[in-house]
């Protein structure tokens, strides 16, 4: 359990204060029953009191009194987050490269099929979205339990050059700002504010990005300024390294080649003109190279993890264990209102029993 105000707890040296000021009555009035034996005859008199009828109270006030204090510390502890209340966000590379066949049919095909298996099999309420990237980023589908409209968009995914990751995390924080209040939009420097940043105290937001990509960042924001950013929100990326080391020629249907110049989004593939395909892998070899360190860092900077699939098998097993990994993460909960319920009773109770007892007939 942490504090947002630590700094409280120090009025927790009240509480040995206040024992040997407790401590410092009784003696007291020993000392003066004896003095005055009158009053030790009266109080000989008085209906005998048990030592924890004499006591109780005080304890309970103490202990009140130390949850109140604590509830103005602002405890937050850690707890885990249903798979139900995530929010992922699944960024997919669509450049050029993707149409490599090394994974047969093609890179695209694989990922499209995995990703729509992945979507299938997530709970009701799991919100997800997705953003597509080649030479920049765009969020074809805002966070939605509309699977419907996930898969659409998935399998209408088309390609064109460039490869931007940064760009992709970045969008991809944005999306997630959008629905979740305690996610700020990318760009904002939150060191600058003096805002507590970072996933170092272990707490992470409920929500995690996804990135696959076959290739190495080409232009746009450097991957790891933006993974900064994903971590000074607590976001974890996940990333993927999709493909092998021999990409061979790049063959892709007419839908999903789609229009370099993104005239119809991501989402609206070209449906005429190039035929089946194209090939000439060879001059596209040099944006084929996976960058596996820059995906690790990036997944060790945000508290993700980061996976290698060469395969279309690979890649399912990746999908199917990334909903383990998920529902391991945690967020923080404010709990001052049940330390101050709890203190607030605890005080109450003390008064009432002290005024009950110690009313005499």
């Amino acid at each position: 359990m942490n504090f947002v105000w630590p700094w409280f707890l120090l009025l927790l040296l009240i509480i040995p204060l206040l024992l040997a000021v407790y401590y410092w009555i009784l003696r007291r009035k020993r000392r003066f029953a004896i003095r005055y034996s009158s009053l030790s005859i009266i109080q000989e008199a008085l209906p005998k009191r048990t030592l924890w009828r004499q006591h109780l109270p005080f304890a309970l006030f103490l202990l009140g009194l130390i949850f109140l204090i604590t509830a103005v510390a602002r405890p937050v502890a850690k707890i885990e987050v249903p798979l139900n209340k995530t929010t992922i966000i699944l960024a997919i590379d669509v450049s050029r490269s993707m149409c490599a066949i090394d994974v047969p049919p093609n890179r695209l095909t694989v990922a499209q099929e995995a990703a729509t298996s992945f979507i299938e099999n997530q709970a009701d309420g799991t919100q997800i979205g997705i953003v597509a990237f080649a030479g920049f980023a765009e969020i074809i589908v805002p966070p939605t339990n509309d699977k419907d409209a996930l898969n659409e968009a998935i399998n209408n995914l088309t390609t064109s050059l460039g490869t931007a990751i940064g760009s992709a995390t970045l969008k991809s924080i944005d999306a997630l700002a959008e629905i979740n209040e305690a996610v700020a939009p990318s760009g904002l420097n939150l060191r600058s504010e003096e805002i507590e940043t970072g996933p170092s105290d272990g707490l992470y937001q409920p929500d995690i990005i996804v990135l696959l990509t076959d290739g190495a960042n080409s232009q746009g924001p450097h991957p790891l300024d933006a993974a900064q950013q994903a971590a000074d929100r607590q976001l974890r990326v996940f990333t993927i390294g999709f493909g092998t080391a021999d990409p061979r020629e790049m063959t892709c249907t007419r839908q999903q080649l789609g229009s370099d110049v993104f005239n119809g989004g991501f989402g609206g593939g070209s449906r005429s003109g190039f035929g089946g395909g194209f090939g000439g892998g060879g001059d596209f070899r040099r944006f084929l190279v996976i960058d596996e360190d820059t995906l690790q860092t990036v997944a060790d900077t945000t508290g993700g993890s980061y996976f290698r699939a060469q395969n279309a098998d690979q890649l399912y097993e990746v999908f199917l264990n990334l909903p383990t990994q998920i529902s391991l993460q945690e967020e923080s909960l404010e709990i001052s209102v049940a330390f101050l319920a709890i203190g607030a009773i605890l005080v109450t109770a003390a008064v009432g029993l002290s005024l009950l007892w110690n009313r005499y007939p």
